[in-house]
């Protein structure tokens, strides 16, 4: 165990990550037995290791602080570099999966095939420069937002800051950080759309240099989706319209009427009681109760969260020129986790301190005992590990809320519900925008209105500035950085409310199922991962209809708890 600021940096070159790997790529192809060509896949991995390793070490970093010049330039470079280590692995793939041991690497794991399938469906010699351009596209917008100040309560904020003014149980703070957040992103609007347009059309052309009809399906195959297409996505999310969407409208209505509002606000969105719950502790404090927690829980998961406090491996403070989401990430070399986060003094710094936790704890198995290629599995899987963690944590939460552990329980499981409808809006608009990449920005706000009326009826953005043309989506970072990700997050909430019901039941066997799932990592494809935890796949409309039932009996429950 090493501390995370003790880590050695290096930058791992290209040129040293070819010469590594193109031997292993002959030794691969010209193989006698198929342990010789496993063997030559294995050094070659190592060398994929070394270079992720210090490309994720550069980046969280740089991701400290944006402005630092020395570790801006290392992340342009592997930006710059990702393309080539990208090709490489194709090639070896390829070497792997379809020479003459195809099927002994079916039979070792039909999950790495279809992956290695989606990698070289996904990449090409001829499109590296349109992505070598999109990461610099990329790069461009995480600066702007990270360094984005916003004017609010006579101070020059961070947007990590003022989003946490939303969860204000003062209608007028909230509001104010509604109005400070559109204006603030008013100011920059040329920039942004002019950003995002730049994407949209390098997306769109690589996808056409390789044959697609659009950038959809390339999107997907990046994405590595296995056992999943774009009908299942949209059957899905006809099954939130039918059983979600009611469920909530149901929650929104009964909350209106006990906050006496005339409308539902998008600065209301967040709100669940009249009273919001904070978390009682400081920084150290949560940490130890956190300890605490993942002790009682389970030996192995309290033994790691020790190993991640130890190696320092959280920077959760908001601060200037901080990178501002949350994310897990792990320096495969060294076999540590890392989490960075931007607490606000919100129940949201309890939700990313258990979900990015979830993600560690699935990074470490599988950097300790998964296949190299497949790791923790699609990020539909690593998301069932982070947002099933936060849910398994619910008994534990006075230990944070004190005498407010049940509000927290309540908002925590109203947030989770509450989520599924905004994640396909996100999900269907990117599919609307990649079908059209022409839109003008008036045409593609115009579509984030529409989409928003249809799976959020019962909210309006109206008379907040510049908010209300349909410009949300201009600060969820996944739009711009990862596309067809935030769907993700959708099927692996049904997924975690799935393991919340069976914990309702059986909190041990529950936990010990989602434990073997994670464990599992992404040896098997998402299906049979589901199905293997005793739950129903998120694509059969029933898995959504079960819990959205089961959700809104438990909150109830809750609320009269807390009347």
């Amino acid at each position: 165990m090493v501390k995370f600021k003790d880590l050695k940096y290096e930058r791992y070159t290209i040129d040293r990550l070819r010469a590594e790997v193109e031997p292993q790529i002959a030794a691969v192809e010209n193989a006698q037995t198929f342990a010789d060509a496993l063997k030559a896949r294995e050094k070659a991995n190592e060398a994929f290791g070394h270079f992720a390793t210090m490309s994720a070490l550069s980046y969280a970093r740089y991701s400290l602080d944006t402005r630092d010049k020395f570790y801006t330039g290392e992340v342009e470079y592997y930006d710059e570099n990702s393309p080539y280590m990208q090709d490489l692995g194709a090639r070896i793939g390829k070497a792997f999966a379809e020479g003459k041991f195809k099927k002994d690497v079916e039979a070792m794991s039909p999950a790495l095939v279809k992956s290695i399938e989606n990698t070289l469906k996904a990449n090409a010699p001829e499109i590296i420069p349109d992505k070598q351009q999109e990461a610099a596209v990329v790069m461009q917008y995480s600066k702007l937002m990270s360094t984005m100040q916003f004017d609010f309560d006579g101070k020059k904020l961070p947007l990590s800051v003022v989003r946490g003014e939303l969860n204000s149980s003062d209608r007028n703070v909230r509001k104010a950080a509604a109005e400070a957040i559109g204006k603030g992103l008013a100011a920059h609007s040329e920039e942004l759309d002019g950003i995002f347009d730049r994407l949209v059309k390098i997306r769109d052309a690589m996808a056409k240099k390789l044959g697609y009809e659009n950038y959809i399906e390339l999107g997907y195959y990046r994405m590595d989706r296995k056992d999943y297409n774009r009908c299942d996505v949209a059957a899905f999310r006809d099954s939130v319209k039918k059983y979600i969407v009611p469920a909530v409208c149901e929650l929104k209505a009964e909350l209106k009427k006990e906050l006496g509002l005339e409308k539902f606000m998008f600065y209301d969105n967040n709100t669940t009681l009249k009273d919001e719950p904070r978390p009682t502790l400081n920084k150290e404090e949560m940490f130890e109760a956190a300890q605490n927690m993942y002790d009682d829980m389970n030996g192995e998961i309290g033994k790691f969260m020790r190993f991640m406090r130890e190696s320092d491996a959280f920077d959760v403070e908001a601060r200037d020129g901080k990178w501002g989401g949350g994310y897990c990430t792990e320096f495969h070399d060294y076999r540590q986790p890392f989490i960075l986060a931007n607490w606000n003094g919100t129940c949201d710094d309890v939700d990313v301190l258990t979900h990015e936790f979830g993600h560690a704890f699935a990074s470490i198995n599988a950097m300790t005992h998964g296949i190299f290629e497949l790791n923790v599995g699609g990020m539909e899987t690593a998301e069932c590990h982070s947002m099933s963690m936060e849910l398994f944590c619910h008994p534990y939460m006075d230990k944070f809320f004190g005498e407010d552990g049940d509000k927290y329980r309540y908002r925590h499981l109203f947030k989770n519900i509450d989520f599924i409808p905004y994640g396909v809006i996100v999900d269907e608009f990117q599919h609307r925008i990649y079908e059209n990449p022409s839109l003008t920005p008036k045409e593609r706000n115009a579509v984030f209105k529409e989409l928003t009326e249809k799976y959020m009826p019962y909210m309006t953005y109206d008379g907040i500035p510049y908010l209300e043309e349909g410009t949300r989506w201009q600060y969820q970072m996944h739009i711009f950085e990862s596309p067809f990700y935030y769907i993700d997050y959708c099927l692996a909430q049904t997924v975690a409310l799935e393991f919340f019901a069976y914990a309702q039941k059986n909190y041990d066997a529950a936990l010990g199922a989602y434990i073997d799932f994670l464990k599992k990592g992404g040896s098997k494809m998402f299906k049979t991962l589901v199905s293997e935890a005793g739950l129903e796949s998120p694509f059969n409309e029933k898995a959504l209809e079960k819990v959205a039932d089961a959700t809104l009996k438990e909150l109830k429950r809750l609320k009269a708890k807390i009347r």
